[in-house]
């Protein structure tokens, strides 16, 4: 079962207290296509309104679950598979750019991260290519935290300049340091 919980919004601060019980937010049923369901979800964002954005890989699309809601939305993609500007390919993550109001995506088997607007975005904006992005992040300054897989490296972009920074290279798969 493709269950997803909802422990705490803002673990970065070191007062957080963790529930010893989460609760069910989304896909409380089996691993599916209906918007109450999620199938290889693997990313998810909570935005300042605990509005939760889930990267449904499988199902190549983006879902967004308001607080106390039983079913989702999708916001992004939903439309197959493929290479149109309206089509994710097993997203895996996602972030927003609160200065631009939009979504920023790991578009992981088109090898890219996509920009979508928030508001009523039909269409993607490509914004990072050749790269395996397994997860991303971005701080309130708009730098853009990169997991590139293939390379087993940490990229920094900063989105104002597209300047782009090697942060932490594995050099080569392996657990060593060096």
């Amino acid at each position: 079962i493709n269950v997803l919980l909802f422990l705490y919004p803002n673990v970065t601060n070191a007062n957080a207290k963790w529930i010893q019980n989460g609760i069910t937010i989304a896909g409380e049923n089996e691993q599916g296509n209906a918007m109450n369901q999620l199938s290889d979800s693997y990313g998810l964002y909570v935005d300042d309104d605990q509005t939760v954005y889930i990267a449904d890989c499988a199902n190549n699309r983006i879902v967004e679950w308001k607080c106390g809601a039983t079913t989702g939305r999708v916001v992004v993609g939903g439309n197959g598979k493929g290479n149109r500007s309206d089509q994710l390919y097993c997203p895996t993550d996602v972030a927003i750019d609160k200065e631009r109001n939009s979504l920023i995506i790991c578009d992981y088997q088109h090898e890219t991260v996509v920009r979508w607007s928030r508001q009523n975005g039909k269409n993607g904006e490509t914004i990072i290519s050749n790269v395996r992005c397994y997860g991303l992040t971005m701080n309130d300054d708009r730098f853009l935290s990169i997991v590139d897989y293939d390379k087993h490296e940490v990229k920094r972009v900063r989105m104002r300049e597209n300047q782009e920074t090697v942060v932490a290279d594995g050099n080569r798969c392996g657990n060593r340091l060096d």
